[in-house]
């Protein structure tokens, strides 16, 4: 499939992010590919998956086109995200059409430039994980194929919000920039929103595929 042809698939669609952290139950290779096949028999149109151990296991049992990350702690930097073009390059070999970086302008241990044309020269489509509108134009800047609304709280210059950023959808739109929405999307009707404010698609992690975390959002609102 053409490169870009991944980015058509995928328009106007659900993505389903497919994680488990380190204490989490869920934190098996297999497990994440159970909950992958269960996303795609849903009408996920992609998945997003984090690690080199999920991308073997997911790609061993679906076609559908993958987002792939990884999450490395670093005494050095405080990007999190896909670090080193080396983990990058690693996640395209293993079966990735896109690869998630962290794309934010904080310090880092590689050139943003030389990470994106290492993803590129794999094969592979870059996302750009982005806080802020200006990180989306230098990320867009620098090559990225489209920009994700990922970080957008996790950097202290943010919006810190309990809800998704919908101040950045907008300004993404009106400058038009190629984004996805992703990011405390926890409703079905926060994702056509989404959609609406002129998203290409959307990714959507944790009311899909973190009981734990949904669990503790019911068992909370009961406790007042």
């Amino acid at each position: 499939m053409p490169e870009h042809a991944v980015l058509e698939r995928l328009r106007g669609r659900l993505v389903v992010s497919c994680q488990a952290n380190p204490d989490s139950p869920l934190r098996d290779p297999y497990i994440i590919s159970r909950l992958a096949l269960a996303a795609e028999r849903g009408g996920a149109a992609g998945l997003r998956l984090q690690g080199f151990g999920d991308m073997q296991a997911v790609r061993a049992v679906t076609d559908l086109p993958i987002i792939g990350l990884t999450k490395t702690d670093r005494e050095d930097t405080e990007i999190y995200i896909t670090p080193t073009a080396a983990e990058a390059v690693r996640l395209a070999e293993l079966g990735a059409e896109i690869v998630a970086l962290d794309a934010t302008l904080r310090p880092r241990p590689e050139p943003l430039a030389e990470m994106f044309a290492a993803v590129h020269a794999a094969g592979a489509l870059v996302m750009a994980d982005i806080s802020t509108l200006e990180e989306a134009r230098a990320a867009l800047a620098l090559g990225a194929d489209i920009v994700s609304t990922t970080m957008s709280g996790y950097t202290p210059y943010s919006r810190q919000l309990s809800q998704p950023d919908w101040a950045l959808l907008d300004e993404l739109r009106e400058t038009g920039l190629p984004f996805v929405a992703e990011g405390r999307l926890n409703t079905p009707a926060d994702a056509a929103r989404a959609l609406a404010q002129g998203a290409s698609f959307v990714v959507v992690g944790s009311a899909i595929t973190r009981p734990d975390v949904v669990t503790r959002w019911f068992a909370e609102a009961l406790q007042g």
